[in-house]
């Protein structure tokens, strides 16, 4: 059984979310804090497998709460935020920073047409977020014992060519790309482009959230802009993102791709098309295999290709799968992998 701790100000909240949860015969509600003081005292208590933690409440904030649980008794904690609101979504998002593990949206109304969509998406990021057995906190001014100069080496003849960088993440992926972002030069001399699986009405918050400490501006994509160097373009809620020869953006309304809209695969097989060998593709965190059989379409075309590690990743799904089936040779800690995007020809 998954022990789960309930942590919300209101009562019709928690009870709502534990109705939901104990709906799955193996998740138990171990108990409910209403606030962030009561979390603290609580998980010492309940010794929860999971946390499931308001951003919103009066006195310490789930941010808050987050951050000293982390610090006292680490347990991996989700973010369940009602808001689509920019700046509360973005203030959510700060949560990563303090060691949460993901951010899920509170599932509507029992009437809502997306109900039982967002109730499988809560109880599954529960049921994968209790397996996290180590929370590790990603710490941006943390130094890690890398060794650029053999990073850069490795890359040094294939990274001048390179024309545009291809990012694809899930679970976990929001905080990795915080890490590569923050890192990368403002005269970065080519563009970004990002798909990363987010809940719909978040993608702006997540933005805002982004741009506050990363080195190139960040933008939702829109069809037909083209793209520019030193400029990061996120897929938008709901479209396939790739990208035409004449370097223009393609949002795509075509069906699902192994469930995702916007798919990882979607965008890399789109660059591997367009750009061949002349690109960089890097595939982050997350559950399943999203991006990674097109990235290895990106490797045998010539392209660069790089995964997050497993050290470094909160689920080793889609790099593991990319490592299995030869899709990439390099497997590297979102720290390396921007000293590499830094570091290697990029700038102008």
């Amino acid at each position: 059984m998954i022990r789960a701790l309930i942590v919300d100000d209101s009562k019709v909240q928690q009870e709502f979310l534990a109705h939901l949860l104990s709906s799955d015969p193996d998740i138990q509600v171990v108990g409910f804090a209403g606030s962030g003081y009561e979390a603290i005292e609580l998980v010492g208590v309940k010794k929860p497998d999971v946390i499931t933690m308001d951003i919103h409440m009066p006195g310490m904030d789930g941010y808050e709460a987050t951050r000293r649980i982390m610090e006292t008794v680490p347990t991996p904690i989700i973010i369940v935020s009602g808001s689509t609101r920019i700046k509360e979504v973005a203030q959510t998002f700060r949560s990563l920073e303090a060691g949460a593990l993901a951010v899920v949206h509170c599932p509507p109304g029992f009437e809502h047409p997306q109900f039982t969509a967002s109730r499988k998406e809560l109880i599954q990021a529960v049921k994968l977020m209790s397996e996290v057995k180590v929370v590790r906190r990603f710490l941006r001014n943390a130094k890690e014992q890398i060794k650029p100069f053999r990073l850069v080496q490795t890359f040094e003849n294939d990274i001048k060519r390179i024309q545009v960088i291809a990012i694809g993440a899930s679970t976990g992926g929001p905080m990795a790309l915080q890490i590569i972002l923050s890192r990368l030069p403002q005269d970065l001399s080519v563009p970004v482009l990002i798909v990363q699986h987010i809940a719909t009405g978040f993608v702006k918050g997540f933005i805002e959230w982004l741009s506050a400490t990363s080195g190139i501006k960040l933008k939702i994509a829109e069809d037909g802009e083209s793209i520019s160097a030193g400029i990061g373009y996120i897929a938008p809620d709901n479209f396939h993102m790739g990208v035409s020869r004449d370097n223009k953006i393609n949002l795509s309304n075509q069906p699902p791709e192994n469930g995702l809209k916007p798919s990882v695969s979607y965008l890399f097989r789109s660059v591997a098309q367009t750009f061949g060998p002349d690109a960089l593709g890097v595939l982050l965190t997350g559950m399943g295999k999203d991006g990674a059989d097109e990235l290895k379409a990106m490797k045998e075309m010539g392209a660069c290709t790089l995964v997050q590690n497993q050290e470094s990743s909160v689920v080793f799904g889609m790099p593991c799968e990319a490592l299995r089936i030869g899709a990439s040779d390099h497997a590297l800690s979102p720290v390396e992998i921007a000293e590499i995007l830094s570091k290697s020809g990029f700038k102008k």
